[in-house]
């Protein structure tokens, strides 16, 4: 076949791809106009929402980096000693930036944490803000508080993460510190029972054994005690354990 001819072929099939193509396109038109505006209108969409959530994190960021650094703040007691010839204690002169005591720092940080969390309480810093919001008020000995505040991280952030599973653990201490040692052991036992790499179990095993202790259930306190020099021969808490051990025998 020549070569000519076979560009004319190629001519006639292009052209008659372009026919079929305007044939379909034409009764269509509006249809296809439509679809493509509907494409456009969720893209843009996605694109306003992304930015949105953006903003929300970058000003949940800020917010959360002020509560932070009242949290970070040094404590200087007042009585704090001096060498021969220096300035007194920071805190003993009121210096900004330093507080005299731990719960005195802690208070000034709870209405930026509060702040932090509520302004965009589904966000990684407002879930970030919350949590140390309930830490906090678990250290100032405010339990009820603090476990109210557990439970909305592991609501927002969800059980299997990691500030979820965080948060059980130290829901598990206020509710111990608070005295509903029975609700404590159950969120124990289930975190125990996961076995989830982000919380070292003999850390959880521990923190259970405690609990039955201060239940009075000396019984499963020894096996867990146990169970952490058993399975666990590598742990810093063995020697507590052990210790605690003893002291159940004696």
């Amino acid at each position: 076949m020549k070569t000519k001819h076979r560009h004319e072929l190629k001519e006639n099939d292009l052209a008659r791809a372009i026919g079929a193509t305007r044939e379909w396109v034409e009764p269509r038109g509006k249809q296809i106009q439509l679809t493509l505006l509907a494409i456009i209108v969720i893209i843009g969409i996605a694109f306003g929402v992304l930015s949105w959530r953006n903003r929300q994190q970058g000003q949940g960021q800020d917010l959360l980096a002020a509560a932070m650094v009242v949290l970070n703040t040094a404590v200087v007691p007042v009585t704090s000693p001096t060498a021969p010839g220096e300035a007194p204690a920071a805190a003993s002169i009121g210096a900004t930036g330093t507080f005299y005591t731990e719960a005195q720092k802690l208070t000034a940080a709870l209405p930026k944490l509060q702040a932090a969390a509520d302004a965009y309480p589904d966000t990684e810093a407002g879930i970030t803000a919350r949590y140390h919001l309930a830490s906090a008020l678990a250290s100032l000995g405010r339990q009820k508080d603090a476990i109210s505040q557990f439970d909305q991280v592991v609501q927002r952030a969800g059980a299997d993460t990691l500030y979820g599973r965080m948060a059980q653990l130290g829901k598990a201490d206020a509710q111990v510190q608070g005295g509903e040692v029975d609700g404590a052991i159950a969120t124990l036992k289930e975190l125990a029972a996961k076995k989830d790499a982000n919380l070292p179990e003999d850390a959880i095993l521990m923190e259970l054994a405690r609990a039955y202790q201060v239940k009075g259930n000396t019984e499963e306190a020894r096996k867990t005690f146990n169970q952490i020099v058993d399975d666990h021969p590598g742990s810093p808490y063995v020697a507590d354990a052990r210790k605690e051990l003893e002291t159940l025998k004696s």
